[in-house]
């Protein structure tokens, strides 16, 4: 073979021409090649955006789809023998069995077998009377209920309202008139203390006698207060050697039977007392009547028995 030579001229070579999609796909070409990496990131997050929006869309649908898909399995169970038709409760004082019942939440058509013992056990412990409780299940439709109530040591009047409180000053109700003989305190923090005030007073049975409520003054010390109207005033630290010795006058002289309006332990080792109007009259006369002693020199000086 042999090659021929022609030649030419370049302004006269003829042009290609243009076609703008396959220029437009071998651009492409280019940037698919050299960002592979992010174009795919961009593309999964595309995609997750729209599983999420359309999630979104179709979310009321499926949640109502199984609400009624679960009251479907909660009626065929219920209508199998299965249904909440027996509750017992037992061991509450305080607490009302209607408060007991909300607490279960129990609804029409419920079964035994979807009711959820535990969460209900809890719910009831979250009553103010409510120490623990327990819960039980017994097939096919019966659900027993056993509390243990907290304490009640004291009743705690403030703001007009008389609650019963525990041990620890918590308030487990409203005194319904049904605990009369527990010991009565008012004042802020009265309910804080109470114990420590009636364990104090528990071994002196004569001043026990007649009391008609326990104050708490300033949330720092105690006051006694009987049903006569006599306030005994007790010091802030020493109760107990206050007592003792309040008891020793009692056993003595029947104090607390005397027509005093206040008696003043605050002060260790000394006792102030405050006798009603009538007291100081009779006192006065007393005195006045009493014989003048004459010593020596000019002075006189009176005695009083």
């Amino acid at each position: 073979m042999t090659a021929t030579a022609i030649a030419f001229d370049g302004h006269r070579l003829p042009v290609a021409p243009r076609n703008p999609g396959r220029r437009a796909l071998i651009n492409a070409g280019y940037v698919w090649v050299l960002h592979k990496r992010v174009l795919l990131r961009v593309l999964a997050a595309v995609l997750c955006c729209v599983a999420i929006v359309g999630v979104y869309e179709v979310r009321g649908k499926i949640q109502d789809f199984y609400i009624a898909a679960e009251t479907v399995a909660q009626n065929k169970v219920a209508d199998a023998g299965f249904a909440v038709n027996e509750i017992s409760i037992g061991g509450q004082s305080i607490t009302q069995e209607a408060e007991i019942v909300k607490a279960l939440a129990i609804e029409p058509h419920m079964s035994t077998v979807d009711f959820d013992a535990d969460a209900a056990r809890q719910r009831i412990e979250t009553l103010p009377a409510i120490a623990s409780a327990t819960v039980r299940k017994i097939y096919p439709g019966h659900i027993v209920v056993s509390v243990t109530e907290r304490v009640p040591v004291a009743r705690w009047r403030v703001d007009g309202s008389t609650f019963v409180v525990d041990k620890d000053g918590n308030q487990i109700g409203e005194n319904g008139g049904a605990y009369g003989d527990l010991p009565l305190v008012i004042g802020d923090g009265a309910a804080d203390d109470a114990q420590a005030m009636i364990h104090a007073l528990a071994r002196f049975d004569d001043l026990k006698k007649g009391i008609a409520a326990l104050s708490r003054i300033g949330d720092r010390r105690w006051d006694i207060i009987y049903a006569t109207g006599l306030r005994v005033q007790l010091p802030e630290t020493g109760v107990a050697q206050a007592l003792n010795e309040l008891e020793m006058f009692e056993k003595n002289y029947q104090l607390l039977e005397r027509d005093v309006t206040v008696i003043d332990l605050r002060v260790p080792s000394m006792m102030a007392l405050l006798p009603s109007k009538d007291a100081i009259a009779q006192l006065a006369l007393l005195n006045k009547k009493k014989p003048v002693h004459h010593g020596k020199g000019d002075a006189e000086y009176g005695t009083a028995n």
